[in-house]
């Protein structure tokens, strides 16, 4: 357990990251929200863009089971590296956005 929070404090601190990262364009802010009681992760892009709503999840993660299941990734370099730089085993990072049968080939937990 002592491990797991590690590993939360850990996800917490690259969604932070992520979330400085300003937008070329728009008028677009990151959230972080985090739930811990529950297990929920996400960073949120909300704001405007050439008259357009930008609201949705640019990276939303999951603790299941005692690992980190990425549901989704909408970023360039991929969270699961920065996950891997912060000290998270590769074999307790779900990639959770690939099909169950492909994510053996990954170099992380298949499940």
């Amino acid at each position: 357990m002592e491990a797991l929070d590690a590993w939360r404090d850990a996800l917490i601190h690259v969604l932070k990251e992520y979330a400085q990262i300003p937008y070329a364009q728009g008028e677009i802010r990151n959230e972080v929200v985090c739930d811990r009681e529950q297990g929920h992760y996400l960073l949120m892009e909300v704001g405007w863009d050439a008259g357009q709503r930008v609201h949705g999840p640019l990276i939303h993660v999951d603790v299941i089971a005692d690992k980190l299941w990425i549901q989704h990734d909408g970023t360039e370099r991929g969270i699961a590296d920065d996950l891997v730089a912060a000290g998270v085993p590769r074999d307790h990072i779900v990639l959770g956005f690939r099909p169950p049968h492909a994510r053996k080939y990954t170099d992380f937990a298949a499940a």
